[in-house]
């Protein structure tokens, strides 16, 4: 297995990134998760553009998005699977051990890993942590992932596979990964940006292929959905079967399986909409 890291392809046994990164550190980077079907990654270029815009949420330089995709090429040709989930990493770099950054420049580490498609529906849990929908980092998919590995700690433990967020203000956000939809009286509606969740490549494409709405919504509504589906890079568009202790039998119900039928069949003839 071989990564790119810093310009050049490396074996992932020698690879090496300073202990005093800033990613390591403070947590000062970003990255993007991209699905990549037989050596061809599915969406890159909005992929590319949500990295840009999280760089320069946080101050970063903007990534050089001609070496990154020519990483991401590397990377697949050099590691071929059927299904792999595609990581690009780009971080303030080596610097001090306080908040301020260094002077050596970003890091950007590109790999890859193997994995399968996942089930047509699963089981979520809401958290009681709430989501800063007017935090500094609110919007950006930064390395700051603490919170999500705490919440989804919690999921694994009650048998789910995502945990759901409300905002400061009680009204449903999104998960630890991935963009939630709930469907109502045969209408698709998902939390708007202003909530505080990420934009989604994922969920940018089911509003776009199935005319859902951006709607503000009470963490409540979780318990009288008639359907509710998650959206993201490498669950597409999956139904959710139960919410807590509530069943939600039938799953994937008729409006979310028409939503996974319309993913599935744009999403291949189209690898980067």
């Amino acid at each position: 297995m071989k990564i790119w890291l810093d310009g050049g392809l490396q074996d992932i046994e020698s690879a090496r990134v300073s202990v005093f990164d800033h990613g390591l550190t403070v947590g000062d980077g970003i990255f993007e998760t991209v699905k990549a079907v037989d050596g061809r990654p599915f969406a890159l270029t909005r992929h590319l553009d949500r990295m840009t815009r999280s760089a320069r949420g946080l101050g970063l330089p903007d990534p050089d998005l001609d070496e990154v995709r020519r990483a991401c090429a590397a990377v697949l040709d050099t590691n071929p699977m059927p299904l792999g989930r595609l990581r690009i990493t780009y971080t303030g770099g080596h610097g001090p051990l306080g908040s301020d950054r260094g002077e050596h420049g970003p890091t950007l580490v590109v790999a890859l890993g193997e994995t399968t498609r996942r089930p047509d529906s699963t089981a979520v849990i809401t958290v009681p942590w709430a989501r800063n929908e007017r935090g500094a980092l609110t919007g950006l998919k930064t390395t700051s992932y603490a919170e999500n590995v705490v919440a989804l700690s919690r999921a694994h433990q009650q048998g789910a596979s995502e945990a759901l967020f409300g905002n400061t203000v009680g009204q449903l956000c999104e998960g630890t990964g991935s963009n939630v939809f709930v469907v109502l009286d045969g209408e698709i509606h998902t939390p708007p940006l202003s909530s505080g969740c990420l934009a989604g490549v994922t969920r940018a494409l089911t509003v776009e292929w199935t005319g859902a709405k951006e709607t503000d919504l009470p963490l409540d509504v979780l318990e009288r959905a008639d359907e509710v589906f998650l959206t993201s890079t490498l669950r597409d568009v999956q139904a959710v079967h139960r919410v807590d202790g509530r069943e939600l039998p039938g799953a994937p119900g008729p409006v979310t399986a028409k939503a996974m039928r319309i993913f599935d069949e744009r999403s291949g003839d189209d690898l980067d909409p």
